[in-house]
């Protein structure tokens, strides 16, 4: 809605004569959604975050929508799954996430039939069901690893044995994958930021890649992560970490991001997070990237300008460089979203200094290392302009500046053959700063890399802004 309020609207018949009615209203800083309803036809499965911190289940007055019960809470993290049962509704299980998934049990027998599949599985795994028979009597099971594919099995759940069925990836079998170790940071005003830690080196320090998750409304979570195998396997460490803005984390830890961009508490909790691992002996303080999509590149380039001395280099793909101008992009239509926007952003519509004070396109002058830009023309969220306003503003004062575009690609890369062009570029970008380990690079045919700074030489030059 216009004040970013949520409203769950019911009615009590299917006939055109009964109207609709509001039910549950959720303000601006609150989460919640409606489940299901109940089989009493009288209430429903609800999620709330209203009169506490994370998102718990209610079960709901459908006339009157107040809580008629509190099934579960999690101090920690928003209820992530809820398990009901398919002609009953009762409810069987909830799946929290804080680091690792953990799940609350309502029903012994299904509880039971997780323990048993646990100890049939791979150590240090996470167990998930994907599908099961009417009768569930067999079921779909996937094993989850951060240092392989996923296996998945067939689960007889008369006798409590398991069969195998297919491996996601088989030719990854192969080879030996680094695990990825779930961490606590925390930040410099005691805030606690679960991250993801994959380390190409148990021993001893190696450069390091900051891996910074888009949105920036979501997280980074436990698991087999291509990217970090990738820079693992080149010779660095790959950190994660959700910083205050992600969810999942509860209404309070979501809603500190408000305003943070830039050069407040969400950039500062990504340097925090590159100081620990420094402190910690993982990285190596002189070969540090940031490399990031989206909110991740407009992370890469608020780090490259406002802790220049941090960065050994960046990697920006579909990084938006001006907000202001990021959101006068946005489609008419999506109005509520942009309201939603600023006020979790900050109104750059109303305080152009404000604007200018978190925009990297303005502070390009404090920018001292490398940059490589990856943008798809047709991107419908970060318009080209993001990424050309900054390339030429850094080409034009003789800042290293490496800009690729791809002409048939949006918000990120599709078609294989552009992912593996750039992620070839990526990675000797990454050698040639960080001394890392890098394949040759070869033109891949079907690749439709352009490159916009190639058609104007070095220095003043005119760009849009």
């Amino acid at each position: 809605q216009a004040d970013s309020s949520e409203t769950f609207r019911v009615r009590d018949g299917d006939a055109d004569d009964y109207e609709w009615r509001d039910l549950v209203t959720f303000e601006y800083g609150e989460n919640g959604n409606l489940v299901d309803f109940c089989n009493d036809g009288k209430s429903c499965w609800m999620t709330s975050s209203v009169g506490r911190e994370t998102t718990a289940l209610l079960k709901v007055d459908l006339k009157t929508g107040e809580t008629l019960e509190t099934m579960s809470s999690n101090d920690k993290a928003d209820v992530e799954g809820i398990v009901l049962d398919d002609d009953t509704k009762e409810l069987r299980c909830l799946v929290y996430n804080y680091a690792r998934t953990e799940r609350v049990f309502f029903d012994k027998e299904l509880e039971e039939d997780y323990e048993v599949l646990k100890s049939l599985g791979p150590d240090n795994c996470e167990v998930s069901t994907v599908s099961k028979t009417d009768d569930e009597k067999t079921w779909v099971v996937a094993y989850s690893r951060s240092d392989g594919p996923t296996e998945f099995v067939i689960y007889n759940q008369v006798e409590k044995t398991t069969k195998p069925l297919f491996v996601s990836k088989p030719d990854l079998l192969d080879y030996k994958f680094s695990p990825m170790e779930d961490v606590i940071i925390k930040a410099r005003d005691g805030l606690e930021m679960v991250a993801y830690l994959t380390r190409a080196d148990t021993e001893n320090k190696t450069p390091l890649v900051l891996l910074v998750h888009g949105g920036p409304w979501g997280r980074d979570r436990w698991g087999f992560n291509a990217q970090a195998q990738w820079f693992a396997n080149r010779g660095y460490a790959t950190l994660q970490v959700n910083y205050r803005g992600s969810t999942g984390y509860g209404k309070s830890f979501l809603h500190k991001g408000d305003g943070q961009w830039g050069v407040g508490d969400m950039q500062n909790d990504l340097t925090d997070a590159v100081k620990w691992a420094i402190e910690q002996g993982i990285a190596d303080e002189d070969n540090i990237c940031i490399y990031g999509g989206s909110y991740g590149g407009y992370a890469c380039l608020a780090g490259l300008t406002f802790t220049p001395e941090l960065y050994k280099c960046g990697v920006d793909i579909v990084g938006p460089s001006n907000i202001k101008t990021l959101l006068d992009s946005i489609p008419s239509y999506w109005g509520p979203i942009r309201n939603d926007l600023l006020k979790k952003i900050g109104d750059v519509d109303a305080d152009e200094e404000f604007n200018r004070k978190i925009s990297p396109l303005f502070h390009v002058d404090n920018i001292q290392s490398p940059l490589l830009i990856g943008q798809g023309a047709n991107d419908p969220r970060v318009k080209q302009n993001e990424a050309d306003q900054i390339a030429f503003a850094m080409n034009n004062k003789g800042i290293p500046v490496e800009y690729v575009l791809y002409p048939d690609e949006g918000h990120g890369f599709a078609r294989p053959e552009n992912r593996i062009d750039f992620n070839s570029r990526a990675e000797e970008f990454l050698a040639k700063h960080l001394g890392g380990r890098a394949e040759p690079f070869q033109e891949v045919k079907g690749a439709t890399a352009q490159f916009p700074l190639l058609a104007v030489p070095t220095g003043p030059q005119p760009f849009k802004s």
